[in-house]
């Protein structure tokens, strides 16, 4: 590596939704009291969300995976003790599994006014959380450049890390329903190609000087140059309700991003395919998480997916040796061997049925178990 070498710094974004633990529904209306505790404990490191029954914590600037992992339990953890003393508890999860959007109320923030007036329906209908990660690095052009051949990868880190099967209480046959209705705002989905920072630049202020968005915070793509943070930010997958399963696909991200640069210096790169032929993988990934694998395009045939994640590992071996994660980027494979959330949910969803119980009982037997699992490992 050069003396440039970015310092592949990390940010974890986490969002969480707030259920009662009684009724196992979202909490239309928590009390005031409950964000400011939480701040009293960590600061702005916690916020509110666009909807008032959700909640979102975010790491300090991590140097590696270790301290990742060490930020991110004592935020989950302050998180369920604050949470608890109001008989409210948070699941790490991208939609609820029966709550309904209608019913929720919004958070009193001029951000979040424009954004529902702009947006109606679009907006309010976001009952929805994710899981962004940052990674460091300063240089405006290699964000860039990282940006567009990363893009090819990103289908693998949401397979891996869906946890939103349900919808108003339906079974959506999707592993990953949050993207349908992340989908829905405008400038979503896989980022544009550029082939320079300035070129990206240009396309922004295009759209700021037409007055349809204030700054590039209003860039929601699954990858983006973060507009406030020297970082690259990933923003394609659900949020993990394991946290080992978050702090591993960390981890797999941020030895990915290495490789790329450690092949840039190489006067190397990933091939990059058009975005039509990526978003069939997306939608797989949606559809199916790992199940029924993907497209390599190298070869033309969509490939069991555990076979590419083990070229994945391989691929990024001396990346996250280097960054010392390979034992939490090998651990990814136990989300093939035990199921993302969204697996875990079906099942207990489908255990709850088989033992008798009508489908509203076994809908609140998925969130206790997702208040259960979110706890796990703190």
């Amino acid at each position: 590596m050069t003396l440039d070498e970015p310092q592949f710094t990390l940010g974890i974004e986490e969002e969480y939704l707030l259920v009662d633990k009684e009724t196992r529904s979202l909490v239309v209306d928590p009390p005031k009291s409950l964000l400011s505790d939480c701040k009293e404990l960590l600061g702005n490191q916690v916020t509110n969300e666009l909807l008032r029954s959700q909640i979102e914590i975010g790491t300090k600037v991590c140097n590696n995976i270790q301290e990742a992992r060490e930020d991110l339990v004592k935020l989950r953890k302050h998180v369920i003790e604050v949470t608890g003393r109001y008989g409210i508890a948070p699941i790490a999860c991208s939609t609820h599994p029966f709550s309904r959007w209608s019913e929720q109320e919004l958070t009193p923030k001029d951000r979040y006014d424009l954004l529902t007036t702009e947006m109606q329906a679009v907006a309010r209908r976001m009952v929805i959380c994710g899981m962004h990660v940052h990674v460091g690095i300063s240089d405006d052009e290699l964000r860039i450049d990282l940006m567009s051949q990363l893009t090819y990868l990103l289908p693998h880190l949401l397979a891996l890390s869906c946890s939103s099967p349900f919808w108003h209480g339906e079974d959506t046959g999707l592993k990953s329903y949050r993207l349908t209705i992340f989908d829905n705002l405008p400038r979503t989905g896989l980022p544009a190609e550029f082939q320079s920072y300035a070129e990206y630049q240009r396309h922004i202020q295009i759209l700021i000087n037409a007055g349809v968005m204030e700054d590039s915070t209003k860039i929601w793509w699954d990858i983006r140059p973060s507009a406030k943070y020297p970082t690259l930010e990933t923003r394609i997958m659900d949020v993990c309700t394991r946290m080992d399963d978050a702090i591993s696909l960390a981890a797999l991200l941020v030895s990915t991003i290495r490789m790329l640069y450690r092949l840039r210096i190489k006067n190397q790169r990933w091939r990059e395919y058009n975005p039509m032929l990526i978003r069939e993988n997306r939608w797989r990934a949606m559809r199916y998480s790992f199940d029924e694998g993907l497209i390599d395009f190298g070869i033309g045939s969509i490939v069991p997916f555990k076979q590419l994640l083990d070229e994945f590992i391989e691929l990024t071996f001396e990346d996250a040796k280097s960054l010392g994660c390979e034992s939490e980027v090998a651990a990814t494979k136990d989300i093939l061997s035990r199921g993302t959330s969204a697996h875990r949910q079906l099942k207990t969803y489908e255990l709850s049925i088989a033992e008798g119980k009508n489908s509203e009982d076994a809908l609140k037997d998925v969130v206790d178990m997702l208040i259960s699992e979110t706890a796990e490992g703190l």
